[in-house]
């Protein structure tokens, strides 16, 4: 677009400079939102001829062309997300509410104050599910207070949930159910019943955003499209990508090295990896992930076409798109890991839903973890299948974050991952997790890898240097390295490693690089701990017992505390350490400190990326 095309809009040169500027820095979200945005502001100044007041708290300012009074209702937009999902729905969940006249108020659950739900009115929540049935890190408060005892009555409210989830995990959508139930016992009404999303969420989330806003736009009366503008956006909600390429159009990186890190004898296979993001414009920030686009093990896809008699050139149609079934399996389908949709399927096509229905979830879960889709189809055999029917049954092949271990002020165009390949034997044979296989096996120097980044806006450093105390096992050490490489080119305050691993000969990852930042006093501290190399096996969390006195006191003195690692195991446990180490160390009950954490975490000074 030039300025000759539309030479009857009178824009200057120094105009058309400016919205050329905008437009490429912009995300699809970004530029429905936008032209919203530019929609109330020419409304305004026909009608008004004034000013646009610029509010310098905002990134995106609002509209100044204010809606007039009206009986309309308050319309909130919550997202909780683990992964940046839930907050990329709700961006553009808000950006279609806007060009359809309505004036969203778009929010991220960690910047949400919960004394406000009583005040709402509608409310639209789009939330993730984390681990077995658990809200994502952000949204625990929320979470706590909703179904606690100070929870109000709710009775003014209506309310619609859009959970996400994977059907791989038993309690599936367990985050959107509990509120969704909540809500409801509170004396919400439902705008419409909750809709539960597995990975290949984007249509049924679409058709639900659809479904509600026509709802509410039928409703809406006395504001008109003309002069509605969002009313605010509340917290970080715009993803840290300055570039056109995304988790849709990933950007086709240049792999410069594939190392391995864990010595000769290692139990525990660990590699880093390093990609060029040269000419791709992506940025990223200490504590963000890259986003992995892999294919599927060429093995296995031979192995499932060998099970199923098919031909592997069998034309087909995926989204609208001619393809093979060859290329499907390959790039466009998980064809590891079986679903309970994927049983039912099955069930259904082979007439065996019988035995999988006597099963109880127990059961079923169980058969699940122990039986990949090929193991199910070769217990179950069905041949003569019309692929497209086969493959209607999986699931959309899905990207894998991993967090980035380096920081683009020591390693410009670059963007380092620390990834331990998941190996395992099942029914005989070695079975490899898709992306960490991929990425450990298939991938070398000059590989080309499609890679976006996906902003953590929950797990960053301090904004004034203030100390840090960060732990940490295997990969989890990841961010940590971009965190140290940040202090060093920029400076900061005090720093505090807890690392743990099974041996130090063969599994201290990046040693050589802690003890220089310990030497120039980039790093305070360091306490490790090798769970394999003694008798009694010794965790990061008996370290922090062993240091109580100085971690609470670091605490005490401003310090924020990061845990990055296993969801399960690692967490838990440290967060169990922590709240006693402050119970004993402050003469406190345990309750008391437990809310020490609590305020910690609203405070922005206790974080966790866990997986």
């Amino acid at each position: 677009m030039t300025a000759s095309q539309f030479s009857g809009i009178a824009l200057t040169a120094e105009q058309w400079q400016l919205v050329e500027a905008l437009s490429s820095s912009l995300t699809p979200e970004h530029a429905y939102w936008i032209s919203g945005y530019f929609a109330g502001i020419g409304s305004a100044l026909l009608r008004d001829n004034g000013a646009i007041a610029r509010s310098p708290d905002l990134h995106i300012p609002p509209s100044a062309a204010q809606a007039e009074p009206t009986a309309a209702r308050s319309l909130t937009i919550l997202h909780i997300s683990e992964t940046g999902n839930s907050t990329e729905l709700a961006i553009r969940l808000s950006a279609q509410a806007v060009e359809q006249g309505l004036n969203p108020t778009l929010v991220d659950i960690a910047d949400y104050k919960v004394r406000k739900l009583k005040e709402e009115q509608d409310l639209l929540i789009i939330t993730s599910t984390h681990g077995e049935g658990d809200p994502p890190q952000s949204g625990m408060e929320f979470f706590e207070f909703v179904e606690g005892r100070k929870a109000p009555a709710l009775s003014e409210l209506r309310y619609a949930v859009l959970a996400l989830g994977d059907m791989s995990y038993e309690h599936f959508c367990g985050a959107g159910k509990r509120l969704d139930e909540r809500f409801e016992a509170l004396g919400a009404k439902r705008l419409q019943p909750r809709v539960d999303c597995d990975v290949d969420y984007e249509d049924p989330a679409a058709t639900w955003g659809t479904d509600i806003l026509a709802l509410l736009v039928a409703e809406k009366t006395s504001v008109t499209s003309s002069t509605a503008s969002p009313s605010g956006i509340t917290g970080n909600t715009q993803q840290a990508d300055n570039s056109a390429y995304g988790k849709r159009n990933p950007f086709p990186a240049t792999v410069i090295d594939n190392i391995v890190l864990s010595g000769r004898g290692s139990t525990r296979e660990t590699h880093h990896i390093e990609v060029s993001l040269a000419d791709s414009g992506l940025t990223y920030e200490p504590g963000d992930a890259l986003g992995i686009v892999a294919n599927n093990d060429p093995a296995m896809v031979e192995a499932l076409l060998t099970a199923l008699d098919m031909n592997s050139d069998t034309p087909l149609t995926v989204k609208g798109q001619t393809t093979t079934l060859l290329d499907a399996l390959g790039k466009s389908f998980e064809i590891t890991t079986a679903t309970l949709r994927f049983l039912d399927h099955w069930g259904e096509l082979t007439g065996t839903s019988d035995i999988f229905t006597a099963m109880n979830n127990t059961e079923r879960t169980a058969f699940l973890y122990e039986h990949h889709i090929i193991d199910i189809i070769r217990a179950f055999p069905l041949k003569g299948l019309d692929p497209q029917r086969f493959i209607d049954g999986l699931r959309p092949l899905q990207p894998r974050l991993y967090s980035i271990a380096s920081s683009l002020a020591i390693c410009p165009d670059e963007a380092h991952i620390t990834v331990a390949p998941v190996r395992y034997k099942l029914h005989g044979d070695i079975r490899s997790g898709v992306v960490s296989g991929h990425l450990a096996d298939r991938v070398e120097a000059d590989s080309i890898l499609p890679v976006y980044i996906q902003s953590n806006p929950h797990f960053r450093l301090p904004p004034n240097g203030e100390p840090i105390i960060m732990i940490g096992a295997g990969t989890g050490v990841a961010p940590y390295r971009a965190f140290m490489q940040e202090r060093e080119a920029n400076g900061g305050g005090r720093s505090w490693l807890f690392f743990g691993e099974r041996n130090f000969r063969m599994d201290f990852l990046y040693q050589t690089e802690w003890q220089d930042w310990l030497k120039n006093s980039i790093l305070t501290k360091m306490d490790v701990a090798f769970s394999r190399d003694t008798t009694e096996k010794i965790y990061v969390q008996h370290r922090i017992r062993e240091h109580a006195h100085d971690v609470y006191a670091w605490l005490e003195e401003d310090a924020h505390i990061y845990i990055c690692g296993d969801a399960l195991r690692l967490a838990p446990d440290v967060h169990d350490t922590l709240v006693t180490v402050i119970e004993e160390q402050a003469s406190v009950q345990r309750e008391e400190a437990e809310e020490y954490l609590r305020n910690l975490q609203r405070d922005g000074r206790y974080q966790r990326d866990v997986y």
